[in-house]
């Protein structure tokens, strides 16, 4: 589980992240939605501790990230996994190098065992036998799920996605969406996807807190996202047309 208590965060006396509260549960995917440039990304960053917010803890099973002693804040960072947005792969590096290198960079892990965690992997998330490839050679959805695949080499108790369906087909983000679902529920990871993708949103939405001009002004799930009474919020959801259309349909 994560909790975040009263974030702030400001750049150059712009607020952009005004006490903003949640908690994140294992085994559920929880997304973090809003308008760009709301603080999605920096929310995200702050639980990294890639930036340090003015005020505020994010505790990781009851631990303060912020405060910890610098082994225990290691210790934590070895159980985060992180899909950055566009995937983030070393295009001098194989599928194969790319996915082990956690393991070369936080473990002694012997050899044999490496390549045996990796090769699980790249089986979990549907790529047996493209290990030798590199990342020219693969497909934008193939590269998402060599990303998958590294942040999950670790056995991370926390899995970070940011942005994890961008610039694929519908089809394919389905496919993504779907792939973190299970890998969610099948290790009880605590999951937190940044996302705009309103069929994200419905189909994986465990946990969902909405985010404006800074301030978390609602949250919920996929089932209660539909009806609301917060502005803010419905005009972000509808401003995709088949759900209002949905909307009024089932009004009528």
């Amino acid at each position: 589980m994560i909790e975040i208590k009263h974030i702030s965060k400001s750049f150059n006396g712009r607020q952009v992240l005004d006490n903003i509260s949640g908690i994140f549960k294992k085994g559920q995917t929880s997304l973090v939605i809003g308008e760009s440039g709301t603080g999605k990304s920096v929310l995200l960053k702050c639980m990294l501790d890639l930036l340090r917010p003015e005020e505020g803890v994010t505790l990781y099973d009851r631990r303060d990230f912020y405060i910890g002693e610098e082994e225990d804040k290691k210790n934590i960072r070895r159980e985060m996994g992180v899909l950055f947005q566009g995937g983030a792969l070393f295009d001098s590096k194989t599928v194969h190098n790319n996915i082990q290198f956690p393991l070369d960079m936080l473990t002694e892990m012997p050899e044999s065992e490496k390549r045996d965690r990796v090769e699980f992997c790249l089986q979990r998330v549907g790529l047996e036998g493209t290990g030798k490839r590199m990342p020219s050679e693969i497909s934008g959805g193939m590269k998402k799920r060599v990303g998958i695949a590294r942040a999950i080499v670790m056995n991370p108790k926390y899995l970070f996605c940011d942005e994890p369906n961008s610039g694929l087909d519908p089809l394919t983000s389905i496919k993504i969406d779907e792939l973190i679902k299970e890998i969610t529920e099948e290790y009880n990871t605590t999951t937190v996807i940044i996302t705009h993708d309103m069929n994200s949103v419905l189909s994986i939405g465990d946990y969902i807190m909405f985010l404006y001009q800074g301030k978390k002004i609602w949250e919920g799930n996929s089932q209660t996202i539909l009806e609301t009474n917060v502005p803010e919020l419905e005009e972000f959801v509808f401003s995709n047309k088949a759900l209002k259309k949905m909307r009024e349909d089932k009004r009528h």
